[in-house]
């Protein structure tokens, strides 16, 4: 343990943190021996992440691990050991950045590096031309994320919404709109006295911009309640 200028206790790990200015290069060769430090281009800042390895014996659902460069989660697993020859355990995995479904076989031991994919709270503020800003809600900036990266189910994102922007070591590769939001209906036609049918539909566009089918009784100024992933009304808002 050690005391910061202002008396305060410090662990080892925020004691270099807090000289990391003065002692940069020194201190950050020694260190990246233990640890996995890099510069968060998102915040600027310092992360500091110990580095581990898991092995396939070890996968459960959800588990994100680096292979080939690229970053996979494990969806469904199975151990495997057959009456003749090495049991082994049968994935089936999804590429977190490109969204792509894959299914193999591992040998128990083999081993990877954990991906640690970080899943930032942000607040969508406008956009300029291609770029669209979000502020982060700890340090304030403003961070630019390019419109390929934003996903359809941002169409339904509007000023202020707050959104998970996902990272992996630094990089920004999706936005994660909230998965429920309520927006105003700014055009469709007039809605029928008496018409609750909700399996008959029209077209309808939000205030975002966003076109989804709506039931007949749906009037221009009504709110609605959306499911982002599917892109489809849920109900009326209430209140």
């Amino acid at each position: 343990m050690y005391k910061s200028e202002s008396g305060n206790m410090l662990k080892s790990v925020d004691f270099l943190a807090y000289f990391l200015p003065c002692f940069e290069k020194t201190i950050a060769n020694t260190a990246k021996v233990l640890y996995n430090i890099r510069c968060d281009r998102i915040t600027n800042q310092f992360v500091w992440r110990m580095n581990t390895m898991i092995s396939a014996g070890e996968f459960r659902n959800g588990v994100t691990f680096e292979m080939d460069g690229q970053v996979m989660q494990v969806v469904e697993f199975q151990h495997v050991k057959p009456g003749k020859g090495a049991a082994f355990v049968r994935t089936k995995m999804k590429n977190v950045i490109t969204g792509a479904v894959t299914e193999t076989s591992f040998n128990p031991t083999a081993k990877f590096e954990n991906a640690y994919v970080e899943k930032k709270d942000m607040q969508y503020s406008y956009n300029d031309g291609d770029l669209y800003y979000f502020m982060d809600q700890e340090t304030f900036d403003m961070v630019p994320i390019a419109t390929e990266l934003l996903g359809d189910s941002f169409r339904f994102v509007k000023e202020e919404m707050m959104c998970k922007v996902n990272s992996y070591k630094g990089k920004i590769f999706a936005i994660e709109p909230p998965t429920f939001v309520e927006l105003e209906v700014t055009e469709t036609d007039p809605g029928f006295k008496g018409d609750t049918a909700t399996n008959v539909t029209k077209p309808a566009t939000l205030e975002t911009g966003a076109e989804i089918k709506v039931p007949l009784f749906i009037n221009p100024g009504d709110k609605i309640k959306i499911d982002t992933r599917t892109g489809e009304y849920l109900e009326r808002a209430k209140g």
